[in-house]
């Protein structure tokens, strides 16, 4: 089969786009569909302290919970159902992935140790494994490139606004948590305060779960007759594979430089609203608050400011759009996350965390354009899957664990947790700039034979 380059103008040209307003419904329940992964996941951020005195675990050990429960299957899952994302109904996938994430998170308010809750966030992963690949290659389809950049950074403002919600949510619980230690629920008997969260959240997903049915697949573009299973082309993951390896270049910068960004952005909301708690002594609930209501506003206005910049970059003819705001991204970071340490008192904390939080989401705003434009329609969902699985080993599994450890056995002192978040920001920022910038070349080149700027 061959898997070549080649422009997204012709057949796309002869086939007109689905209606605007279509477009954006659909990436609007995506939209909400993210928000409610991301609150899945975040929501045990908060409960840290109840759930280390439930089970007499250290920062290292429910940071496992965090990160490594979660992505173990997310990650190593999620390139076969690309793989599956680019064969079948990807609407149906999606509803799949948010019934049983759904469903997961709600097991985990029944957890009644560190094994079961940890079985149970596996499963969160499996499930919203199945989201992103499928819509990235979904709203793909559905937007030409000059729009596309816009498009998915609504949608992957779904991740900030749900973890913003998730503080804010977790960090009320956690206050009801000394008032009222145990909840008796009908069927289900006695829980933790803690644990009720896991049910607010997780059930209500179902309803988005159905809501997706409203939803019509979009058609698949770059599409041959030929060579089909189901209708569509049948690419092997050995070709998958192949394709990537001759495009190396730009898929690792791509891959490594936006998964090292993640660190950043990651270690601010896992570990920020504790920094509040340790150094300045604020509760936990208006700790959550406070960082929740910080990714609410920055986060989200530097992820779709991201997307504006990558967009109007394209228009005045940068192929290298994506890469570029990533890389002011990362360098527009650096000298926040420094100054972080240096913040003797709440206010110049906050002045400097806001804009550190706006630039760790900036880039987020072109990641997924960025690697849409470069790769073909048929291949959308493996590709997705191996940048999902890099941005979730690195940015997601790895940045707690290893910040934990600075602070435990490192620095030694858990009132340093401010010094472990900014060393992690500072090198993984310096990292992701360096990584980006030697692919811009190598980008620039793939990009100029796949899209066309007409459309």
């Amino acid at each position: 089969m061959n898997l070549s380059s080649t422009p997204v103008s012709g057949d796309q040209k002869n086939s007109s786009w689905p209606s605007e307003s279509a477009a954006w419904y659909t990436v609007g329940l995506l939209f909400v569909a993210y928000t409610f992964s991301f609150v899945d996941r975040f929501i045990l951020t908060l409960l840290i302290e109840p759930i280390k005195q439930d089970f007499n675990l250290s920062d290292t050990g429910v940071s496992l919970l965090i990160g490594f429960a979660f992505v173990i299957f997310y990650t190593f899952l999620g390139i076969p159902i690309g793989r599956l994302a680019d064969r079948v109904n990807r609407r149906n996938l999606i509803v799949a992935g948010i019934t049983l994430w759904s469903c997961m998170t709600a097991l985990c308010g029944m957890a009644r140790g560190f094994g079961s809750l940890f079985v149970a966030r596996i499963g969160v992963g499996v499930g919203e494994a199945a989201l992103s690949p499928a819509a990235y290659s979904m709203i793909a389809d559905l937007f030409p490139p000059k729009k596309l950049g816009r498009a998915l950074s609504v949608y992957t403002a779904g991740a900030f606004v749900g973890v913003g919600l998730a503080l804010i949510v977790g960090g009320l619980v956690v206050q009801s948590v000394t008032s009222s230690p145990e909840i008796v629920l009908p069927i289900i008997g006695t829980i933790r305060s803690w644990q009720a969260p896991f049910f607010i959240v997780g059930l209500p997903g179902l309803l988005v779960a159905a809501l997706m049915y409203t939803v019509r697949e979009p058609e698949r573009r770059e599409q041959k007759l030929s060579n089909t299973e189901g209708g569509h082309e049948a690419v092997t993951l050995k070709e998958a594979f192949a394709y990537i390896g001759q495009r190396w270049k730009v898929y690792m910068a791509h891959f490594f430089g936006f998964a090292l960004l993640g660190v950043s952005s990651n270690v601010l909301f896992v570990w920020g609203p504790h920094i509040l708690v340790r150094s300045f002594g604020l509760p936990v609930g208006e700790a959550g608050a406070s960082i929740g209501i910080i990714v609410l506003t920055f986060g989200t206005m530097g992820l779709l400011a991201g997307g504006f910049m990558s967009d109007r970059l394209l228009k005045s003819g940068y192929l290298d759009n994506g890469m570029r705001v990533g890389i002011v991204a990362a360098l527009c970071g650096i000298p926040f996350a420094l100054l972080l340490p240096l913040m003797g008192s709440l206010s110049s904390l906050f002045m400097v965390f806001c804009p550190l939080v706006l630039f760790s989401c900036l880039g987020f705003g072109s990641a997924a354009a960025a690697l849409q434009q470069v790769t073909p329609n048929r291949l959308r969902g493996v590709v997705s899957g191996c940048y999902f699985f890099l941005l979730n080993v690195i940015g997601i599994g790895l940045s707690p664990s290893i910040t934990a450890v600075l602070t435990n056995y490192v620095f030694q002192d858990e009132l340093k947790l401010v010094n472990s978040v900014s060393l992690m920001a500072v090198s993984s920022s310096i990292l992701a700039a360096l990584i980006l910038w030697r692919g811009l070349k190598s980008y620039r080149t793939e990009v100029a034979v796949r899209i066309d700027l007409s459309v």
